[in-house]
């Protein structure tokens, strides 16, 4: 069975088109498109005009594309932004309009699940593993094993939401890197995933591979070179380092930086190095399937 699933974020929509075969995903198509559609949202609770815009035209992208490869089912979900917004309704319309289904708005305990089902399908380390999908909006942790999910909670930190509500020099200053660093270690203190029973480390979604990328000092993007890549702790801060102190031109410049993550990828690679520092782990290892391919896999 051929299916489509359609991962809308804060910062961007993710197409995925495969085939199910024995309960696993031959993958078909695969591509993504920064919207920003978070813009704001933090401070104004609402979605912004001009980013509904954004993620309409680039729904019906999806929708052009779904119907050229004959899709038999397509699930659609939206996560943290979606979740915090007076005007969602106008949104869900839109998208209905142009893919022909709800958006499912789903809870950060969803997105977790999901997540971690993507990320481990394909995946043979030591258990438990924690899993950590660092969005725009949200930061989704998951701790689990073979047998599933034993702990997950949705931290209401991302790239997008710190970058909005600190960052308004280039380079970011000390004291702003402080008050983001602050934001995240107060939810991190106070999360009820046991991170000290952690034996592996995975990352996932848009910024883990992208910090990976800049660690492993690609010229372009790779998702071959990135997908099951490891990282030492150097590495991660060295990458964390370079990102939080460069200026947006800088960052602008690494052509393995997708030019929708230049002025955000700071605070998101912060969130990823001061949750590695909690773990009683000695690498990260980085995954390209994340909560699409969970997605994917619901529609078997």
């Amino acid at each position: 069975m051929r299916v489509a699933a359609v991962d809308c974020g804060t910062n961007s929509i993710r197409l995925l088109i495969a085939d199910l075969v024995g309960g696993q995903l031959v993958e078909v198509d695969r591509r993504m498109t920064i919207v920003r559609l978070g813009q704001g949202v933090d401070a104004t609770g609402a979605f912004a005009p001009e980013a509904l815009e954004r993620v309409f035209e680039a729904a019906e992208d999806f929708a052009s594309v779904i119907r050229s490869t004959g899709v038999s089912r397509v699930r659609f979900v939206a996560t943290s932004a979606a979740r915090d917004v007076s005007n969602r309704d106008a949104f869900s319309a839109g998208i209905e309009a142009r893919l022909g289904v709800r958006p499912e708005i789903i809870s950060g305990g969803e997105e977790a699940e999901l997540s971690f089902r993507g990320a481990t399908t394909s995946l043979d380390l030591p258990a438990p593993y924690l899993v950590a999908d660092i969005g725009g909006g949200s930061t989704e942790l998951v701790l689990g094993d073979a047998t599933g999910v034993i702990a997950a909670e949705s931290l209401d930190i991302g790239s997008v939401r710190l970058t909005e509500r600190h960052v308004t020099t280039d380079p970011t200053s000390g004291p702003e890197l402080q008050a983001i660093a602050k934001d995240i270690d107060a939810l991190l203190d106070a999360t009820t995933v046991p991170l000290e029973d952690a034996r592996a480390f995975i990352g996932v979604a848009g910024t883990c591979t992208t910090v990976a990328a800049v660690a492993l000092n690609l010229a372009e993007y790779d998702r071959t070179a990135v997908h099951h890549a490891r990282l030492t702790a150097t590495q991660l801060r060295s990458a964390t380092t370079w990102l939080t102190t460069s200026t947006r031109a800088e960052r602008s410049a690494v052509r393995s930086i997708h030019p929708g993550r230049v002025d955000v990828i700071g605070a998101g690679a912060l969130i990823l190095q001061r949750l590695n520092d909690r773990l009683p782990v000695t690498e990260l290892t980085v995954s390209e399937h994340d909560i699409l391919d969970g997605v994917a896999l619901s529609l078997g």
